[in-house]
């Protein structure tokens, strides 16, 4: 299985509630595809580098996961359309 790492940032505004939400949909994916999810780190609110959408925070979280289908796929076009997730990318971590 092949290790990935997911950072998204979520709009500031969303209650709580919202964002923990989010939050499990998306280790669902991971996990109702097959994968394995390892580690989800929770950064909270921090200052953006540069305004996006008029918003200059953003919610950082940071997921962990292994992988042997193509899970990273699915997982990026439901962020895609998802309006409350701001920005997101997805790295594979080497092995070394």
């Amino acid at each position: 299985m092949r290790e990935y790492e997911s950072l998204y940032v979520l709009r500031p505004d969303l209650e709580s509630e919202q964002t923990q939400d989010l939050v499990n949909r998306f280790k669902d994916v991971v996990t109702s595809q097959g994968g394995e999810v390892l580690d989800v780190t929770e950064w909270g609110k921090r200052r953006l580098a540069y305004e996006i959408n008029e918003y200059r925070e953003g919610y950082y979280v940071i997921m962990k996961f292994k992988d042997e289908n193509n899970v990273t796929a699915e997982l990026e076009r439901l962020m895609r359309i998802n309006d409350s997730v701001m920005r997101y990318l997805t790295t594979r971590v080497d092995e070394a």
